[in-house]
């Protein structure tokens, strides 16, 4: 038998210049990361419940369920609130039409149907003048999602929640810490959820959590991120209890389960990574709003080519990304541009497209998208760059410059 050798697989060396994420571990979390080990305790512990305080806390909230995913936490928002309030096969949940696929993806899963809204050609966020029309006797909630770090228009979406009577779940995945009109994204809901997978704005490598101010919906929550388990025995801290009869209860009641859930749980080593990113977020948001607003000054030199990101009165942006728009008319297309900035060291994504993907023309026709015209436009003319706290002032000059030298030829 060969002698077995430590593994090291060497840095990682990226092939662009600016990445459109970052991994900027630059406080203390390897410290808390080294600590949870010290303390033999990966399952469920004191640093899941700091980060479900910390992050649930920050955004207005009492409770937080931290899962491995952010598609996890919406897949069991929905399927909390399809329980709690009575939803049946077949159900309504509005949805923009422009959005990362998993928030449409969790209300099919959850058998129910989503209704897709165009989106405001300023924001990408819902229109939320085009709610009204889609709005049926079988509606039973929406789902706002805050892009790229931009609040949605709430209060007109509030508006119709009430009148109609609707449930909501605010996807939050790519906007953390930004508030509407004072109020933080996330708390609007009955829930809201956030991803803190790579490239977010609270790294934990993957991760996901869901906030409500509902006890009952947490704990509901909470039950379903872990098989659909009796609330009683949700933790191995539960076995803990003072006195015999409630160890009695509890070794009762510890394998019984209650709904058919999922087993979405994370590991405390990410749960330390997030509180050690919670307590720099301060200065990760305002790093990344000076970026947004060092490229909007001078990349708004080539506005007559390009539809920047804009901030609404009462809204502020956390810039997860920077997003934009090759305008009609511009004289090239958003391929040429893109693929030269690849070229040139600067990552480009695709500005998440959702009707035009394979799956949903097979589930929703061929020409799905032709009935959201908003949508259909940015996902054949948007792209984002990224806009991460650990970007220098010369790289951001770098990539204003390669705008330049683009734009020169043309």
């Amino acid at each position: 038998m060969e002698d077995s050798k430590p593994f090291n697989p060497g840095p990682f060396e990226s092939s662009f210049r600016i990445e459109v994420g970052t991994l900027d571990l630059g406080g203390n979390e390897r410290k808390y990361v080294n600590q949870a080990l010290d303390n033999n305790r990966l399952s469920y512990g004191p640093f899941s419940q700091g980060f479900e305080r910390g992050l649930a806390g920050a955004h207005g909230c009492k409770y937080g369920v931290l899962v491995n995913s952010g598609t996890s936490a919406l897949r069991i928002a929905v399927a909390a609130l399809r329980e709690a309030c009575g939803w049946k096969d077949g159900d309504e949940v509005l949805v923009p039409s422009l959005t990362f696929v998993a928030s449409a993806n969790v209300i099919i899963q959850n058998n129910l149907k989503p209704v897709f809204v165009d989106v405001d050609p300023l924001t990408y966020n819902i229109d939320p003048s085009k709610i009204g029309e889609k709005i049926t006797s079988r509606t039973r909630g929406i789902m706002p999602v805050h892009l790229f770090g931009l609040p949605c228009d709430m209060d007109p979406i509030m508006k119709l929640k009430q009148e109609h009577g609707l449930s909501m779940i605010e996807d939050s995945c790519e906007t953390m810490f930004a508030r509407y009109k004072g109020r933080p994204v996330g708390s609007f809901g009955e829930i809201g959820c956030f991803s803190s997978y790579i490239a977010h704005l609270i790294v934990t490598g993957v991760g996901g959590m869901a906030i409500t101010d509902d006890e009952k919906l947490a704990v509901m929550l909470r039950s379903l991120a872990n098989h659909g388990r009796d609330s009683i025995y949700l933790s191995i801290d539960d076995s803990k209890r003072q006195s015999s009869d409630e160890r009695r209860m509890v070794m009762e009641r510890r394998f019984r389960f209650e709904r058919l859930g999922y087993s979405f749980r994370v590991t405390e080593l990410e749960a330390a990574i997030g509180c050690g990113q919670l307590e720099r977020k301060e200065e990760i948001i305002s790093a990344r709003r000076a970026n947004g607003a060092f490229l909007n000054e001078h990349l708004s030199r080539h506005s007559r080519f390009l539809q920047l990101p804009s901030i609404p009165e009462g809204r502020e942006h956390s810039f997860m990304l920077y997003p934009i728009v090759v305008r009609k008319g511009a004289g090239f297309s958003r391929e040429e541009l893109t693929h030269f900035l690849e070229e040139n060291g600067i990552e480009t994504r695709h500005m998440v497209p959702l009707l035009n993907q394979p799956v949903y023309r097979k589930l929703f026709g061929q020409d799905i998208e032709e009935n959201y015209p908003v949508a259909k436009w940015v996902n054949s003319h948007g792209f984002y760059i990224g806009c991460h706290q650990k970007l220098a002032e010369g790289d951001l000059q770098y990539a204003v410059s390669k705008f330049g030298e683009f734009f020169e030829k043309k």
